[in-house]
């Protein structure tokens, strides 16, 4: 080498140095924020959606309580029915259902039933009118099955 030669003084060519992980680019930043901004949207849709059914696992926890407890008094009839009540409020609310009693009461629980299933007029009085009655006319097993299929329609 003849160290007056320029040409013998270049040095190689170098890469530069990468520019690492950190900071990252702008668009990974903007695909951040859209994802937390989903995020944020599917959280807000879900806690909206629980929060919107959350009468029906009322409703259905406490068919199961009343299962448990089914007995032949006008007590649990009129729980039964209670609960019927605040079901048929929340999916028949132009009908306003919490007022209605007796046969009205009877004939609105008939008339939401769904019309391929079979349901006795007599059975539906039953069970209404078991709240009243010192001694009902109604089984509870017919009354809880009677209450599950119409909440099964409604739910």
């Amino acid at each position: 080498m003849n160290p007056e030669d320029p040409l013998a003084q270049l040095k190689d060519i170098h890469l530069p140095e990468t520019g690492g992980w950190w900071p990252p680019a702008p668009g990974w930043w903007v695909l951040a924020a859209l994802c937390l901004i989903a995020l944020i949207a599917l959280v807000w849709a879900w806690q909206r959606h629980r929060a919107r059914t959350a009468w029906k696992r009322q409703a259905k926890a406490e068919l199961a309580t009343l299962s448990q407890q089914m007995c032949n008094d006008p007590a649990w009839y009129g729980d039964l029915n209670r609960l019927l009540k605040r079901v048929a409020r929340q999916t028949h609310q132009n009908r306003y259902p919490e007022s209605m009693t007796g046969d009205e009461w009877a004939a609105f629980l008939l008339e939401t039933l769904p019309k391929d299933r079979i349901a006795s007029r007599p059975t539906a009085e039953a069970l209404v009118a078991a709240a009243w009655q010192p001694k009902p006319a109604i089984a509870p097993r017919n009354a809880l099955a009677f209450a599950s299929l119409w909440l099964e329609a409604q739910l």
